[in-house]
C-alpha cells in the first residue's frame, strides 16, 4: 500500500534536488518502514533542466556458491540506505564479495582478429560516444546489427567484456555497437527511462541511441531488416523504450532484468516500478499497434527490478497478437533451473519468449566475471539473445524521426 503523504513528501524533495533523501524515503516506504521524525524543510532550490538520477543499483559479480542470493556491491549510501542494506545482509548472511571495478582487458572484450573501435553522434538532443564491435569475417557483405545498451556504473567496455556478446557476434558475423550513457547525461550512467521526454521518439535519448544505429547502418554494411537492440536492468527499460519507439528500425528486442515502456514517468513511479512492476501506463501499445519480437531474461530473486516487470514487457506485445505457447524446463549443469515460455504467432513463428531464471538475482545470466553485474551459473542470455534475433526479421518499412 502507498502512503499517499510520503509520496507527496518524496516529489517534494526531487523538485528541490534531494535526491538522496528521497530515495530514502521511497526505500522505507516500500519496505514497509516508518518514515524518519520530520525534520525543517531546507529552501528548495532549482533544478536544472536534466539533473541526473540514479535509479538503478551498484554493479556486481555474483560469485559462483550455493548461496541463494546475490551479493551487492556496497557503495557510498545515506544513513538510512546503509542501515537498511546492513539488515538485509544480516538476515540473509550474505556478505561482500568478489566486487570489481577494473577495467576488463582488451583479450575480455575482442577476440583474435576483430576490431572494437571507437565512434561519437550528436544530434539536437545532445551527443553519445560509442563503441562498435567489427567481425573478423567482416568484408563489407551487408551484416545484422545488434545495439547493446549498459546498466547503470556501466561502459561499453565493461558491458562487452561481462555478456561476452563479441565473442558469440564473431561466430554469427554480427556487428555490435555499445553507446555510451555519461555522467554529465546521468550520475551514475543509467540510461534515463523513466523520463517521460526519454519515452518519445524523435527526442531525448531515444533519438540519441536511434541516431547511433542509422549512423552504424550509414557507414558500414548493415542488413537494414536484421537491426536489434538489448540491454541490462536500466539499458534493458531503454532497450524496451526502443522497441516501443521505433519498431520500424529494430526487428527484435532483447531485456534483462529490465522494465517495460512507460512503467514510469518520474522519480517516485520509477521506485515503485521497480519494486512491485509499473502501473497502468506500463500495458499502453504505442507505434503502429503490429508485436516486436522479444525476449525477456530475469531472475525471480531479483531484488533490484521486480520480476513481474519481465511480465509487463511481454504482455505489451501480446495485447496485439494471439498466441500459442509453449513451457520448457531445465538447468544448466552445476548452475540455475530455468523455465523457459514460447509464444508462437498463427504462422508457427516464435515472436515472444521468456526465460525465468531460478534462484538468480539482478545480473546478466551466463555472464563473464571479467564484466559487473553477472551471474556465470545461469543459462547463457548472450548466446541465446543472439540465436533469437537472427531467427527475426524487420517486416514494415523505416519512416524519419
Amino acid at each position: 500500500m502507498l502512503d499517499q503523504d510520503i509520496m507527496r513528501e518524496a516529489t517534494r524533495l526531487t523538485r528541490a534536488g534531494q535526491l538522496m533523501q528521497a530515495t530514502a524515503l521511497l526505500q522505507r516506504m516500500l519496505r514497509g518502514e516508518r518514515p524518519p521524525e520530520p525534520t525543517p524543510r531546507a529552501k528548495p532550490r532549482a533544478l536544472p533542466a536534466r539533473e541526473p538520477t540514479i535509479i538503478d543499483a551498484e554493479a556486481t559479480i555474483i560469485e559462483e556458491t550455493d548461496a541463494p542470493h546475490p551479493a551487492r556491491a556496497a557503495r557510498p549510501e545515506p544513513r538510512l540506505l546503509r542501515e537498511a542494506l546492513e539488515r538485509t545482509k544480516q538476515r540473509s548472511g550474505l556478505g561482500l564479495r568478489n566486487v570489481t571495478r577494473r577495467a576488463p582487458a582488451l583479450r575480455d572484450m575482442v577476440p583474435e582478429g576483430a576490431r572494437f573501435i571507437e565512434g561519437s553522434y550528436s544530434n539536437a538532443a545532445g551527443s553519445r560516444a560509442y563503441r562498435l564491435f567489427i567481425p573478423s569475417r567482416y568484408q563489407d557483405q551487408p551484416l545484422p546489427l545488434v545495439v547493446m545498451l549498459h546498466g547503470c556504473t556501466q561502459s561499453p567496455e565493461d558491458f562487452a567484456a561481462g555478456t561476452r556478446m563479441n565473442f558469440i557476434a564473431d561466430e554469427q558475423s554480427c556487428l555490435v555497437v555499445y553507446p555510451a550513457q555519461p555522467t554529465a547525461a546521468n550520475q551514475s550512467k543509467c540510461w534515463n527511462w523513466f523520463r517521460a521526454a526519454d519515452q518519445q521518439r524523435g527526442g531525448g535519448e531515444p533519438s540519441l541511441i536511434a541516431g547511433i544505429t542509422r549512423q552504424v547502418m550509414r557507414e558500414h554494411s548493415v542488413d537494414p531488416k536484421r537491426v536489434y537492440v538489448a540491454g541490462l536492468s536500466a539499458g534493458a527499460a531503454a532497450a524496451a523504450v526502443m522497441g516501443a519507439t521505433y519498431d520500424d528500425l529494430y526487428a527484435a528486442i532483447g531485456v534483462h532484468s529490465g522494465l517495460a515502456c512507460g512503467a514510469a514517468t518520474d522519480l517516485p513511479s520509477a521506485f515503485v516500478a521497480m519494486r512491485q512492476g509499473g502501473g497502468p501506463a506500463a500495458a499502453t501499445i504505442r507505434g503502429d499497434g503490429l508485436p516486436v519480437p522479444t525476449i525477456v531474461f530475469h531472475g525471480d530473486r531479483d531484488a533490484t527490478v521486480h520480476p513481474d516487470n519481465g511480465n509487463q514487457v511481454l504482455d505489451q506485445g501480446m495485447k496485439t497478437t494471439r498466441t500459442k505457447k509453449k513451457v520448457q524446463r531445465g538447468r544448466v549443469p552445476g548452475g540455475h533451473p530455468y523455465t523457459r515460455t514460447i509464444h508462437s504467432d498463427a504462422s508457427g513463428r516464435d515472436i515472444f519468449e521468456h526465460w525465468t531464471i531460478h534462484g538468480a538475482g539482478h545480473a546478466w545470466s551466463g555472464g563473464s566475471s571479467a564484466g559487473s553485474f553477472t551471474d556465470p551459473r545461469g543459462p547463457d542470455a548472450t548466446r541465446e539473445m543472439l540465436r533469437f534475433f537472427l531467427a527475426q526479421s524487420r517486416l514494415t518499412a523505416g519512416r524519419s524521426g
